[in-house]
């Protein structure tokens, strides 16, 4: 298994054992790897052996049709739904800008292309394991994805003003203290340039961050 990093657990989802031993040589130095098939092995990994920091997840479209098993964006959903706050690594076949919108729309943190070099995916590992977003360069859209960007806690901050908590609602319902709160909101308006917290819910609806 290599070396075993106690701090950081990945788990590799790919039908194909030659990608999922070669994501495991990449990373076993700095992440303890292990791999599943597809999501409901996955899902059955995260009872049995706990929780992963990263994730990542092999978008095969012909998973998402029914008679096939939990893939794709299904099990990027699933996965969320399991494990809110899993950091979760789209790892497609080639880079396309249609692709990284539909999986970083369904809960993804970052997007890879198998096609794309080994450091792309080390890095989008990364980024998802410290919930930050990733979009591999080589999708022709990465600029604009990339604009404006929050971490998953920001993200999930901003989500609840959005629908209208207060200060207080919000630290309550994520288990924060509203210190905690205040201190991520002034991050999220300096992140995103906005005069305050209504403006800062407008940029987020443009740029998709926010539903």
């Amino acid at each position: 298994m290599g070396r075993l990093n106690e701090e950081r657990r990945c788990l590799v989802i790919d039908d194909h054992p030659v990608v999922r031993l070669g994501v495991r040589g990449l990373l076993a130095e700095r992440y303890e790897v292990e791999e599943a098939e597809d999501g409901q092995g996955a899902l059955q990994m995260l009872t049995d052996l706990g929780s992963f920091d990263v994730v990542i997840v092999e978008l095969d479209r012909a998973g998402d049709r029914e008679g096939h098993p939990l893939s794709g964006t299904n099990a990027i959903r699933a996965l969320c739904r399991a494990r809110p706050g899993l950091g979760i690594v789209a790892h497609d076949s080639r880079p396309e800008r249609e692709a990284a919108t539909e999986a970083i729309d369904a809960g993804a943190t970052a997007y890879v292309a198998k096609s794309s070099p080994t450091d792309a995916l080390s890095r989008a590992v990364d980024a998802a394991a410290e919930a930050e977003t990733f979009v591999d360069p080589a999708t022709d859209r990465a600029g604009q994805l990339n604009g404006p960007t929050l971490t998953r806690r920001q993200r999930q901050i901003l989500q609840l003003v959005a629908d209208g908590h207060s200060t207080s609602g919000t630290a309550k319902r994520l288990g924060l203290s509203a210190e905690t709160v205040r201190a991520h909101t002034k991050a999220i308006l300096a992140r995103l340039g906005a005069r305050d917290r209504v403006h800062a819910v407008a940029i987020a609806l443009r740029s998709s961050l926010i539903e």
